[in-house]
């Protein structure tokens, strides 16, 4: 299994709109992306600092996306 890369939140949105997701909206600190095509969202959190592991797992697993469909 690859070694866990150290991912910024924003870097992560852009990610995510590259699979196809949008931003829905924002709430606080934390933003809500959508697609269409499956009905999957992801929320996350807006922070300055790096995602921890657990809560960039948990994010993949809430989309259904795998960690090899990332590109940063």
């Amino acid at each position: 299994m690859p070694k866990f890369a150290q991912v910024r939140p924003r870097e992560l949105v852009s990610a995510f709109e590259k699979l196809g997701f949008y931003v829905d909206h924002q709430t606080g600190s934390h933003a809500v992306l959508y697609r269409d095509s499956d009905q999957k969202r992801a929320v996350i959190p807006l922070h300055t600092r790096v995602i921890p592991r657990g809560t960039f797992t948990a994010i993949l697993r809430e989309a259904g996306v795998r960690r090899e469909d990332i590109v940063l």
